[in-house]
């Protein structure tokens, strides 16, 4: 793995950077006066608004003062309607094309804040300030931007790179339990994808442990750079940070719109789209029953197992057509031959999935 000093060591003005805790701030400030914009607009949810906006403005003092732009709290805001509502408000305050977009959330502010900022006069500059785990280790980082259409998750979208990504692991403790759980879904996805080394290690995580956290929160971040920097458009090795997320998005949209369930965090769903998938890749490419109940207990122990009714599942499967890997109408799933060794585009049936659910059910 790359030495994470190194990888933070970038130039400034290379976009997309990612930068870290003390020296993020320092960059900050740098590419704010480098960049000498003509208005601030900072994007904040109702929560991040409540608990991080001062701790922004403590660390950095902003020579012209910011407009607060406040978007409701949640997935089921991430649509069309509350990006119109952001393009007006920044048309009402006067932003032009040298306005910068401050994004500070968690990964509804920044897949939204960046879609918003990459569309507003044909695209506004933006800096990204993720203040949740799923943000830091995945949403904020690798220039993916965009909304939901209906319950359908992030079909509407743009892959534009921000200025930078600050990373504050302060702002983890804002957080309630359940949101830094969900963000590590998106970690024990990098280990199964990765290496056995770092799925051994983040298998194990203790969260209460800070600076072990902190060591494996960066690595994290590296894989997916890493990832990303090969394959920035998602042809072919990108497409590896989807595992799960082919059954985890549809049962996410699933649960969203059904009024019976409760809504899923992005990360509960996704791990229950680990399971399967791990599943499905046994049954598939002859990934080692051992490696899919160590996948399978380690998911557990963090996440509740949900439940799936017949209908449930047939209504699940016909989400997959929506899902943004398909081609030729065909449903193509990322699975894995062992850990760290993938396979793309492959195709499932649906008695395999049926199958899946039930493995998950019995477990």
């Amino acid at each position: 793995m790359t030495n994470i000093n190194k990888f933070m060591g970038k130039a400034l003005n290379e976009k997309g950077q990612v930068y870290r805790n003390r020296n993020a701030w320092k960059v900050f400030s740098g590419i704010i006066k480098e960049m000498k914009p003509s208005k601030i607009f900072i994007i904040t949810d109702e929560n991040t608004h409540t608990h991080c906006l001062d701790y922004l403005f403590e660390k950095e003092k902003f020579k012209i003062t910011p407009e607060i732009i406040i978007i409701p709290e949640g997935e089921i805001h991430k649509n069309i309607s509350t990006c119109v509502k952001v393009w007006e408000t920044l048309s009402e305050k006067g932003a032009d094309r040298n306005s910068l977009i401050i994004n500070l959330g968690g990964g509804v502010v920044t897949d939204l804040g960046g879609f918003v900022a990459s569309t507003f006069k044909r695209g506004l500059p933006f800096i990204n300030i993720p203040t949740s785990l799923l943000g830091m280790v995945d949403a904020s980082v690798g220039g993916k931007n965009g909304v939901d259409l209906g319950p359908i998750k992030n079909q509407i979208g743009v892959i534009n790179l921000p200025e930078m990504v600050l990373i504050d692991t302060e702002f983890l403790n804002t957080l309630p339990k359940e949101h830094i759980t969900s963000g590590l879904a998106e970690m024990l996805k990098h280990g199964i994808i990765y290496s056995k080394e770092y799925w051994e290690r983040v298998k194990n995580i203790d969260v209460c442990n800070k600076l072990e956290f902190e060591v494996l929160i960066w690595d994290s971040i590296e894989i997916k750079k890493e990832i990303v920097a090969l394959d920035p458009s998602e042809k072919k090795l990108r497409k590896t940070l989807n595992y799960g997320h082919t059954l985890g998005h549809a049962i996410e949209s699933y649960f969203l719109e059904s009024p019976d369930k409760k809504i899923l965090l992005h990360g509960e769903a996704v791990a229950a789209g680990i399971v399967l998938a791990t599943f499905i890749s046994m049954e598939t490419y002859g990934f080692s029953k051992q490696s899919l109940r160590d996948i399978s207990k380690t998911i557990f122990k963090y996440f509740p197992k949900q439940t799936f009714s017949k209908k449930d599942i047939e209504a699940i499967i016909k989400l997959l057509v929506f899902d943004k890997k398909n081609r030729n109408g065909q449903v193509l799933f990322v699975l894995m031959e062992d850990i760290g060794q993938h396979r793309t585009d492959c195709i499932v049936s649906n008695e395999l999935i049926y199958s899946a659910f039930d493995y998950y059910k019995n477990f």
